[in-house]
Formats: structure tokens, sequence, C-alpha cells
């Protein structure tokens, strides 16, 4: 099966109901999608399926095919950082860090559809990721620092 990780080709031999996280994870070695509940319900496993958040725990690879996977990996740009992974270094969001990987795929989404969010939304947003530590106001903070600097950047 040809996938699109990252925006680099792979070609893999693969069970096509495998989940997306065991390919990332132990085919392709991309380790930022993190194995939470295994049921959908932590959020540690999200990434984006062109564009889109996805629990990859739940979704079988077959779905990627001729489709974008973008990953934590995957949100750099070369060597600058994704507005999102800068704010969560400024803030000192993670703590034990486990959830971050889900987090921050959570929040870029959000920041796609609106780039101006308000406290509501924001929490509304990312409801579906669970943080053990309790970093949710440090979370919130990264949010709004990262949409502000998208924001004067367009």
């Amino acid at each position: 099966m040809k996938l699109t990780i990252n925006n680099q080709q792979y070609d893999l031999e693969v069970d096509p109901n495998m989940p997306i996280l065991y390919v990332l994870r132990d085919l392709v070695g991309l380790t930022g999608t993190k194995f939470g509940c295994g049921v959908g319900l932590c959020g540690a496993c999200t990434m984006h399926l062109d564009g889109s958040p996805i629990r990859s725990c739940l979704t079988p690879v077959s779905v990627a095919k001729d489709k974008n996977l973008t990953t934590l990996e995957g949100l750099a740009d070369g060597g600058e950082l994704h507005p999102i992974q800068q704010a969560w270094l400024d803030h000192k969001v993670a703590q034990c860090g486990y959830c971050q990987g889900g987090q921050m795929m959570s929040a870029v989404a959000l920041l796609k559809r609106n780039d101006n969010p308000s406290e509501e939304e924001i929490e509304q947003s990312m409801q579906g990721n669970i943080c053990r530590c309790g970093t949710y106001p440090r979370i919130k903070a990264a949010i709004k620092q990262a949409a502000q600097t998208i924001r004067e950047e367009t």
C-alpha cells in the first residue's frame, strides 16, 4: 500500500485493517503519535487525515490510501517549528508530555478552522483530548498565542 505521511511517500506491505497508529509507530518509526486508551477516547493518537483530525488507534490504514497523513513530526516546516509547537514550548505546556502530540494536532485543526477562537471554542474543540497532568490552562494559553502568531503571519 502506498501512503503519504508528512509529504513523504511510503510503499508498505500492510494489512489494510491495521490501525494507522501501528503503521506509524511500528513500520514507519514515527513515534510522536501515542497509544493512549486504544478506543479513541483520550486523544493521544490524534493526527490528521487530509487536514482533519482522526483517532489513529481506531482508523484502519486502508482509509489513508490516496490521502495525506500528517503527524506531529510533520508540523514543522523545515527547521522552523509550527506556531503551536513554539507556543507549547513558550508556555511549558508539557508536564509528563504523553498526551501533548494529540493535543497539538487537535489545536492545529482548530486553528485551521478558526484563527481567533474564543475560550469556549477552545474548550469545546479540545474536549476530546485528556491530560492526566491537568495542564489545561497552559494548553489554552498556548493555543491563544499560536492563534495570535498565525493571524500576524497572514
